[in-house]
């Protein structure tokens, strides 16, 4: 099952989408979940019921709708850095023997296919395809082979950053713009979804196909990433970790190929949908105002 937190007529609704249609299991239903993220909060039971709606909700035209972030307000955003041997290697980077967690502010969020403004002091915007989990129940200390359990779901991300600025002073900025995290374009429930290390993904800039790997490349497996993760941090259902990123990132080229305002940017991953963002123009400062402030006060 794919649900999606979406509008229509104005109003914020929860979708189960079949197809080119989406059911909408808000529509009438008084307290009824108008997210994925609302979904994720009730008990086991209401889920259930909830689901069980989807058989006598209003049937809507895919095309009618607009669809957001299946979780528009996260609590908290995990990703991985250099989860792919080979985009390690692309970077100049050694193997890691442990996963590179970081945190990306959850106002990054977008909807699958907002547009995403280039930044005017930076020439560095780069994409980064990713499968992101969303964990479905509270987790502590959850080993990889209880994983899967934890998880609701699956769904496609873009890990937008600036590459001049991901240093320690500036990592959280430098991942963290607004829209610089789109998500979607629905919630694979788990139980519906690809077995992780089988699903393909493939990033296009232009229509050109800039990255393609397998999951069972990665370094780190989700459920493995869940482990480590929930040794330290009690992960809370809407919560999303994302897995990293293939080889293929602007910056593996030589020179980098770098996002350019009206360049389109598509993400998808078999089984789970596919998510497309352009890059408008910048609405923010120019680089001559902003491009060395983290050098000027001597970081």
């Amino acid at each position: 099952m794919k649900l999606a937190t979406l509008s229509h007529g104005g109003r914020p609704a929860l979708g189960v989408v079949e197809g080119d249609t989406v059911l909408d299991l808000t529509a009438g239903r008084v307290g009824a979940p108008a997210s994925v993220q609302d979904f994720l909060a009730l008990p086991e039971h209401d889920r259930a019921e909830t689901l069980r709606a989807a058989r006598k909700a209003p049937r809507l035209s895919l095309d009618a709708v607009r669809l957001h972030a299946p979780i528009p307000a996260p609590r908290l955003i995990l990703c991985t850095g250099l989860n792919y041997a080979a985009h390690a290697r692309e970077m100049g980077k050694a193997i890691p023997k442990a996963p590179a967690i970081f945190a990306k502010s959850p106002g990054a969020v977008a909807g699958p296919y907002d547009p995403v403004a280039h930044p005017g002091f930076s020439d560095s915007l780069d994409y980064e395809g990713e499968l992101a989990l969303v964990i479905g129940r509270a987790a502590r200390a959850v080993s990889a082979d209880e994983a899967a359990a934890v998880i609701a779901g699956y769904m496609v991300l873009n890990d937008f950053s600036l590459r001049e600025h991901l240093r320690v002073e500036a990592l959280v900025l430098a991942k963290s713009a607004d829209g610089f995290a789109p998500c979607g374009p629905w919630l694979t429930l788990r139980d519906a979804a690809p077995k992780p290390d089988a699903m393909q993904l493939r990033t296009f800039v232009n229509g050109d196909l800039r990255q393609q790997a397998c999951a069972e490349d990665m370094i780190f497996d989700p459920f493995a990433l869940i482990e480590i993760v929930t040794r330290f941090i009690t992960l809370q259902p809407g919560d999303i970790l994302s897995t990293g990123s293939p080889p293929g990132s602007g910056a593996g080229f030589a020179p980098p190929r770098f996002l350019k305002p009206n360049d389109r940017v598509r993400v998808e991953i078999d089984g789970l949908g596919a998510i497309e963002n352009v890059i408008n123009p910048a609405q923010s400062p120019s680089r001559k105002e902003t491009a060395h402030v983290f050098d000027e006060q001597g970081s």
